[in-house]
């Protein structure tokens, strides 16, 4: 066990954070704060955004309900933030002479967690976000006269060629340096047509440039300390700073506020596969105790640490959807589509033929009301954005992963029972049925924003809708007996 404890080594310490408005980004500043009392000033990077100044910025930052409890116990702890006027797609993200003399002057600690989680994005801007944003902190990390360490974020699914993922560094596909080079001289016609041969076996630009930062982190070894965190799916938040926060709908959650909302009901998965995913805030945990770790041991290699569930307390699709079903009678949204049913389908032409049926009939037939009501039109539209992100989703949960995660494990074994309960990443722990309930309830109450008096009116709508559904099953199969009878009487 290290001789100075978690707290007391952030004690008088600044940190320099990019992504601090994120999901992530913004559990991690809380918890700094929270739970690190004595450290002494956290930097964060922010961007001008829709108008907003950076400062600005700020006070919508601190006006999310997560900071609701740290401010109410201590209204002074916001003088220990200090906004940044930034952006990482910018030459020395576009920080001012004045202040990068105040970050070079004071910073000890890096976190790096700036990063585009869109599996969308066309090479080039996946690149100089994933990529050159990374290289861009790093050559910022490199001017700071007393960094102890840089902690980067990643990804768990950034080396998708290989079968099991532990712990090290890997090498990526391609030279970072010559893919920075190329996007230079090649058009953006030139980069559309090469995208697929470029970046396979990667189903999209995300985890080939998350694997070509991580190959760029290589090129600074020796410099300062550095660990890269691997964490798989981030989901909606354990314990704090309130059980089952969350603030969008990525990944899994976006699959569950879609069937909760009548619009999905089927996709395609194997009911046994099962998909790694973490809570937020014991993601945040896990990041504070690596960056700990790695700044007093000073590693002369890079630290890695895949944050993942690895099977631990792991449940599949199946399980999640009865979960999901049992406890949308708890908390149901004020307002669906349909009601809320949705199975999963192991073949891909199973689903096609019931993404059919369930999804694209019932869009055109609405848009087709709409129209002859004179009202604008959006099924369609909507079914269409919903199809092309669970294609994209689709290559994350069709296949069980394997990773390795010893290191993380290991954390919470080298510090002391005390600060276990503050930074806590013992994920077999975790009560599955309790978690699935407030992550339930957390797309209600955090991503919704609907407020627990609107609870009596939506169970009744959802109590409704299942009786039209009933009837409008029985009346279908009842329709469906009747022409197969109509048919056998016609052959007789």
């Amino acid at each position: 066990m290290p001789s100075i404890s978690v707290t007391e080594y952030y004690a008088g310490k600044s940190i320099f954070i990019t992504g601090a408005t994120g999901f992530m980004g913004k559990v991690l500043v809380e918890k700094l704060l929270r739970s690190c009392k004595d450290l002494k000033k956290i930097y964060i990077l922010v961007r001008k955004k829709k108008g907003q100044s950076a400062e600005s910025r700020l006070e919508t930052l601190f006006s999310c309900r997560i900071f609701e409890n740290l401010l109410k116990q201590n209204p002074k702890v916001v003088n220990k933030l200090r906004v940044i006027p930034g952006d990482i797609l910018e030459e020395g993200l576009g920080i001012s002479a004045a202040d990068m003399v105040e970050l070079e002057q004071e910073c000890q600690i890096v976190f790096n967690n700036a990063a585009c989680v869109s599996f969308k994005m066309p090479i080039r801007e996946a690149v100089n976000q994933n990529t050159i944003g990374v290289l861009r902190t790093l050559e910022i990390a490199e001017r700071m006269k007393k960094l102890e360490v840089f902690l980067h974020v990643s990804t768990a699914f950034c080396h998708d060629g290989i079968e099991v993922l532990e712990e090290k560094m890997y090498p990526s596909k391609h030279d970072p340096y010559r893919v920075i080079e190329s996007l230079k001289w090649m058009d953006d016609e030139l980069l559309a047509t090469c995208e697929p041969t470029l970046i396979k076996p990667y189903p999209n630009t995300y985890g080939y440039t998350k694997a070509l930062a991580e190959q760029i982190l290589t090129s600074f070894v020796g410099k300062f300390p550095i660990a890269v965190a691997r964490p798989s799916i981030v989901i909606p938040a354990l314990k704090e700073p309130m059980p089952g926060w969350v603030d969008n709908t990525n990944g899994p959650t976006g699959v569950i506020y879609a069937a909760s909302r009548g619009v999905l009901h089927t996709m395609h998965c194997s009911d046994s596969t099962k998909i790694d995913t973490i809570p937020v805030d014991v993601t945040i945990s896990g990041l504070i105790l690596l960056a700990y770790f790695t700044a007093i041991e000073r590693p002369n290699d890079i630290r890695v640490c895949n944050l993942t569930q690895s099977g631990i307390n792991a449940i599949t699709w199946k399980e999640t959807s009865n979960y999901w079903r049992k406890y949308l009678k708890e908390y149901p949204l004020s307002y669906s589509l349909w009601y809320p049913v949705a199975t999963g389908k192991k073949y891909k032409i199973e689903n096609q033929i019931d993404a059919f049926f369930t999804h694209i009939v019932p869009a055109y037939f609405i848009d087709l009301i709409l129209f002859i009501l004179g009202k604008k039109t959006f099924m369609i539209n909507v079914i269409k954005r919903l199809h092309a992100g669970l294609d994209l989703l689709d290559y994350y949960t069709a296949r069980n992963w394997t990773f390795k995660n010893d290191y993380f494990l290991s954390l919470e074994n080298r510090i002391s029972k005390e600060e276990r309960e503050i930074f806590y990443t013992n994920i077999s722990m975790i009560n599955i049925g309790d978690f699935m309930r407030n992550y339930i309830k957390g797309i209600r109450v955090f991503y919704c924003k609907e407020d627990e008096s609107t609870l009596p009116k939506a169970k009744k709508l959802h109590q409704r809708l299942y009786y039209l559904h009933e009837a409008t099953k029985t009346i279908v199969y009842a329709l469906c007996a009747y022409v197969m009878y109509r048919i056998y009487i016609m052959f007789l």
